[in-house]
């Protein structure tokens, strides 16, 4: 029985041409500068985002956290949505290697406002913490791949500046942002001074992100890189899939959004499931089981061959991705309504 794996956009594996432009790669040594395919992917990828330079690291997660542990001082307090993957999905990296409080606040579909903002920014007290960084996810993954409308990040942004904080993007998903409205990525980075993206999620590359900001901060950020453990050796021949997804894959974020599309429009109607339908913007799906837990739900699921994943008691999600097809969502839409029947 094949698996219809919706688990994650990280479950992708490399196509042959992809497998291709890896194995014929030019590589250096990054972490002493001559691997001219890292250069490759980084200046590409500062191009498309409107930023002066990047860094290719392991994973998001260190994206991320570089640029945290870059822009602060230990003590100083980061303003985050509540369900923020930096906060939920990061091993409590923040407080581990930069000593930062994050300060959440609650949005509606993973969104914050610029008055939210307004309201949480710390009074200059020796008594408390100094409010330092707003970090904002787009597209939000709890809420449900939510897309942050571009004029609220712009008053966030005159909030941010007026006070002098620095604005961090993770922008793991990004590129499904862009895809779904149209709005170019340079457009959206432009309000932030660094940005991560991610390579290895429904750009369909094994592994990769790419931090974006200045020269100087990327500099600067290189050296966090090393700090961290991530300064790799002849790393050409992964950043060679991050290149390839960069200029044939982006195109293809279109289908995984119409996918789950028909995954919500299908699901929401059977008896059991709930489904917020206008969190359903790109191709995250999050469903509410209202007859069994979310363990019990999955495990009967992948009894069928179809993979979801519990994110709460009673609350699963599907992703889709280039490596699932419409008539396997709706082959996984037959086995979810046999589940529920049952």
């Amino acid at each position: 029985m094949k698996q219809i794996d919706l688990r994650s956009d990280t479950v992708t594996r490399p196509s042959p041409e992809m497998r291709r432009a890896m194995a014929e790669a030019i590589v250096g040594d990054d972490v002493l500068g001559d691997d001219p395919t890292i250069k490759k992917l980084e200046a590409m990828t500062a191009e498309m985002l409107g930023k002066e330079a990047g860094l290719y690291v392991p994973s998001g997660t260190m994206s991320n956290q570089i640029a945290l542990f870059t822009a602060s001082n230990r003590g100083d307090e980061v303003l985050c949505e509540t369900g923020c993957h930096i906060l939920n999905y990061e091993a409590g990296a923040p407080a581990v290697l930069s000593n930062l409080i994050l300060h959440t606040i609650d949005g509606k579909r993973g969104i914050i406002s610029a008055e939210q903002i307004e309201q949480n920014i710390r009074p200059i007290n020796v008594h408390c913490p100094l409010t330092k960084i707003v970090s904002l996810e787009n597209t939000h993954n709890r809420a449900g791949g939510t897309i942050y409308p571009l004029e609220t990040i712009s008053a966030i942004e005159v909030v941010a500046r007026r006070h002098g904080l620095w604005m961090h993007l993770d922008g793991a998903r990004l590129w499904n942002a862009h895809v779904a409205t149209g709005i170019g990525l340079d457009a959206y980075a432009a309000h932030f001074d660094t940005v991560s993206v991610c390579l290895s999620k429904g750009m369909g590359a094994p592994i990769g992100s790419v931090l974006l900001g200045t020269a100087d901060f990327i500099e600067k950020a290189r050296r966090a890189r090393k700090i961290f453990g991530g300064g790799m050796r002849q790393v050409g021949i992964i950043a060679a899939a991050g290149i390839y997804a960069l200029e044939n894959n982006l195109p293809d974020l279109a289908q995984d959004h119409d996918n789950a599309r028909y995954l919500g429009e299908h699901l929401s109607p059977i008896p059991g499931l709930t489904i917020d339908l206008e969190t359903v913007q790109t191709n995250i799906v999050i469903v509410d089981n209202e007859k069994m837990t979310a363990d019990d739900f999955y495990s009967r699921l992948a009894d069928k061959g179809v993979l979801c994943i519990p994110i709460g008691p009673a609350r699963v999600r599907f992703v889709t991705h280039r490596d699932v097809s419409y008539e396997e969502c709706q082959k996984a839409v037959e086995n979810v309504e046999q589940v529920m029947a049952n």
